[in-house]
């Protein structure tokens, strides 16, 4: 199907108007570019990054836009729409410029613009990603490739907390280990646990997408021998010792059971934790200290953290 973008430029006090009005042509949602939130102050608590673009807001005014779909109905909803918007000026509205501008939108368009952003990306010693539509050649003998299907925006496996944590596995990692993997997402940790020598790796996740997602991606990567996924609130009722325990999450969710990590780690055993943000380095180290977990890295990149500790 096709769908027509209504783009209408407006002011800030007729916003809610124009909305209603799209609403009623329709739409089943809309999208508001006012430039006021550029100035904004946000709420990163749970370590949200909000990077907005000028470029992307009007100089002045508010742009409000919706999508109808294409049929021989849309030249006189459009055209509804421009004559409800201009009744708003009987109600002492301000409507500013009021110009109304369409742009066919194709919906395969939607669903695969994105894919031309993701690239192959080396992000260790040895580990390269890629996604499953680039045909990337190996520059050397002993490098691994992760095919990755990122589905349902779980991510492309390129942020700094993943590429952090892979790191970590490469230079901590003992062949034969065996690991848990805690919020795996795609399962980029357990495929990169795999291909680096882990012997058995269970993923675990809350989210039935995800471990849809991990499921697809390890069978892409060939090593669903070595991989069992399942859906599982972080380290509850799991019972057997490993070697490492990885875990790609926010830092208010490692700090709740740092207390199982112990429990779970053998002598020596190894607890990768990332999804870090710098504000709350300190609250995970605190958390591990005293669970009796003794860290021994820290790595850093852009405003994110990992942290590595040992069970002594």
């Amino acid at each position: 199907m096709n769908w027509s973008e209504i783009s209408i430029h407006t002011t800030a006090e007729a916003v809610d108007a124009v909305t209603n009005i799209l609403y009623e042509a329709g739409a089943n949602g809309v999208v508001i570019e006012d430039p006021e939130v550029l100035g904004r102050e946000w709420d990163t608590t749970y370590g949200e990054i909000y990077h907005l673009s000028p470029d992307d807001f009007p100089a002045e005014g508010v742009i409000v836009k919706a999508y109808l779909p294409v049929t021989s109905y849309l030249g006189e909803a459009v055209d509804g729409i421009k004559t409800q918007i201009n009744a708003l000026l009987t109600y002492g509205l301000d409507i500013g410029k009021a110009t109304i501008t369409t742009t066919e939108v194709h919906e395969d368009d939607w669903a695969t613009a994105w894919k031309k952003y993701y690239k192959p990306v080396n992000i260790s010693a040895r580990i390269t990603i890629t996604p499953i539509w680039e045909e990337y050649v190996p520059k050397h003998a002993d490098e691994l490739i992760i095919e990755m299907d990122p589905g349902m925006a779980f991510g492309t496996g390129t942020h700094p907390t993943t590429v952090l944590c892979i790191q970590a596995i490469e230079k901590y990692i003992t062949e034969g280990d065996r690991a848990y993997d805690v919020g795996t997402g795609t399962g980029i940790l357990s495929i990169a646990a795999a291909k680096l020598g882990a012997s058995h790796i269970d993923a675990f996740d809350l989210d039935e997408v995800a471990v849809r997602s991990a499921q697809s991606n390890i069978k892409i990567n060939k090593v669903h021998d070595k991989i069992h996924v399942r859906q599982n609130n972080l380290l509850d009722d799991i019972n057997e010792p490993v070697e490492m325990i990885v875990a790609n999450i926010l830092a208010e969710v490692i700090v709740r059971f740092t207390d199982d990590v112990y429990r779970l780690l053998k002598q020596d055993g190894t607890f990768i934790a990332s999804g870090i943000i710098g504000a709350r380095e300190q609250d995970v180290k605190n958390a591990l200290a005293k669970s009796n977990l003794e860290v021994v890295e820290t790595l850093h990149m852009e405003d994110w953290v990992a942290i590595i500790a040992k069970k002594r």
